[in-house]
């Protein structure tokens, strides 16, 4: 079973998901590519959900911060 993703309003990404047991936020961009970054605290993620702009808060928190790799999918969420 996967994370469950949950929409945001961000002309960058469409989903974020978080699980919380190993710290790991899954972002899918608007280009259908997923991403997953690993040691995400969990507050990094509820604010990423809250945020005004996500994308924002993901360049300022998020990007280039943590640990990420590609997923590869067929498909949207």
């Amino acid at each position: 079973m996967g994370v469950t993703l949950y929409p945001v309003d961000s002309s960058m990404m469409s989903h974020v998901g978080y699980d919380e047991a190993t710290q790991t936020l899954t972002i899918l961009f608007q280009s259908g590519k997923r991403y997953e970054d690993s040691g995400v605290e969990k507050a990094v993620f509820d604010g990423l959900r809250g945020a005004s702009s996500p994308g924002s808060s993901f360049n300022d928190l998020i990007a280039d911060c943590h640990p990420y790799r590609q997923i590869r999918t067929r498909g949207r969420p």
